[in-house]
């Protein structure tokens, strides 16, 4: 596949009217059969999610934080490969592990003192690349890294916004 070609329209396009290059991601979960579990649409599918099985859930499904990393890994991996094409660098393999440190104490409300959410986010790549020289693989980690939208979301957080609808039945009775 050459990805140039793939993206040269797009980037002209882009190029000539911003507006264009703007997107809306969704998700959208909603109320599973029990208090620990859910479904998660994204538009082109739909996946179950429950609670970690250390606050209670059966380690069946996905929890969120295995979500957020999968996104992360999903994000580096294939940030890595386009940006090898991109730079002509020819891999044999290309590998990204994510891991991250969580003390479910914050969760679950045992301890105020330890935070609740991820204090550590470790991502590996393993690169394959036997003819690519030392700059290059320089090059590859920097621009993967630069081009990343879930790492750079993680590294520089957005403000989030939230809002709390309630049902007109919810509302009456309150």
């Amino acid at each position: 596949m050459d990805l140039k070609t793939l993206q040269k329209s797009l980037k002209d396009q882009y190029r000539s009217d911003a507006s264009t290059s703007r997107v809306t991601v969704t998700a959208k979960s909603d109320q599973a059969e029990s208090p620990i579990a859910c479904s998660i649409d994204i538009g082109r599918s739909i996946y179950r999610a429950e609670a970690h099985a250390g606050v209670g859930g059966a380690g069946t499904s996905a929890c969120s934080g295995d979500l957020l990393l999968g996104a992360l890994a999903a994000c580096a991996q294939i940030t890595c490969q386009m940006v090898a094409s991109a730079m002509g660098i020819r891999t044999e393999r290309i590998q990204v592990t994510v891991q991250a440190d969580l003390d479910l104490r914050g969760t679950l409300g045992i301890s105020k003192e330890v935070p609740v959410g991820f204090e550590q986010i470790h991502v590996r790549f393993e690169v394959e690349a036997p003819e690519a020289t030392a700059d290059q693989l320089r090059g590859l980690h920097e621009k993967t890294e630069q081009y990343c939208v879930v790492m750079q979301t993680l590294v520089r957080p957005p403000r989030v916004h939230t809002e709390w609808l309630q049902s007109s039945r919810a509302a009456e009775s309150v």
